[in-house]
């Protein structure tokens, strides 16, 4: 079985716990580690937006990369978000970072400062040419300040055998139905927004990497499977129970919802790191009862 294959289904994009004080709390880390895979995901993204990778010193995402791979010990495979807005920082991260046990990396445009197209190409080539482990793409318009077009990300998985998806959260169902269309042999095009996973599954990607398995994996992993069966009318349905639950995970931003809905079930605290702060109590008590009331526990 090839990466590609492995890489499909749902991937639970791990949060980082934080003690009150703000260290990071491995205890809690480790508890996330076994929830998530004994929901049921096909595999864990670690160090990814909803990691609160961004306020995480180099060193701190280093022994996070390790403690996840040792933690699962090879129970589902795991994906390591290693990205930045300097391409000489990315390569610093390959060097720094103990991959060994990781299927893969997920890379992100680069953020802020906003290349061109050409840039962009140029960025993931010298990625890919230093990366030891195969690369998913990760396009998220809305954070970075620049959308990777499809052509673009086409051109890429032609031009680099080691470029094997993309996590697509731009939100433009027409250019990811186009990668989808267009893409070589085997490429994995996931969804990056758990609103439309479904969606995409129907239109031919190959999955999601996914906020809401943080939280509701059992829930989630259900609806995904009934989808990847092409058992649409099924997916909506079990799909349901949990629209409320997504639309709340990202009322107040990401991560700080499915932190609150994880410190709701007494999983982990729901400290952030500034500048995000810890969800309202409104948001809160939204949660206890949609838990309630969904049996999303």
């Amino acid at each position: 079985m090839t990466n590609r294959h492995i890489l499909s289904g749902v991937g639970a994009a791990l949060v980082t716990p934080f003690t009150p004080e703000g260290r990071i709390d491995y205890p809690a880390l480790e508890r996330m580690v076994d929830y998530v895979i004994d929901g049921g995901v096909d595999y864990i993204v670690a160090l990814g937006t909803t990691a609160e990778t961004p306020t995480l010193y180099i060193q701190e995402r280093a022994v996070i990369a390790r403690y996840v791979i040792e933690r699962a010990a090879g129970r589902v495979p795991i994906v390591l978000g290693v990205g930045g807005n300097s391409t000489s920082e990315v390569l610093d991260q390959l060097r720094e970072f103990d991959l060994r046990g990781a299927q893969a990396i997920l890379s992100v445009t680069p953020y802020y400062n906003k290349p061109s197209q050409e840039g962009l190409y140029q960025h993931f080539k010298v990625v890919s040419e230093h990366s030891p482990l195969p690369i998913i793409l990760y396009n998220i318009a809305g954070r970075t300040g620049v959308n990777m077009t499809a052509e673009t990300t086409l051109r890429i998985t032609r031009d680099f055998d080691n470029v094997i998806g993309i996590k697509e959260a731009s939100g433009d169902i027409d250019q990811i139905q186009e990668v989808i269309d267009k893409r070589p042999e085997g490429f994995l095009v996931l969804s990056g927004d758990d609103g439309i996973a479904i969606d995409v599954i129907r239109r031919g990607g190959d999955g999601v990497i996914s906020v809401a398995a943080n939280a509701f994996p059992h829930c989630f992993m259900e609806a995904i499977g009934k989808a990847r069966e092409g058992r649409f009318d099924e997916a909506d349905a079990a799909f349901l129970k949990l629209g409320d639950a997504v639309k709340a995970l990202f009322a107040e931003g990401n991560p700080t919802g499915v932190k609150c809905a994880l410190s709701t079930m007494g999983l982990i605290g729901d400290t952030m790191r500034l500048p995000l702060v810890k969800g309202t109590p409104a948001l809160r008590s939204r949660f206890e009862k949609l838990i309630r009331e969904y049996d999303l526990r």
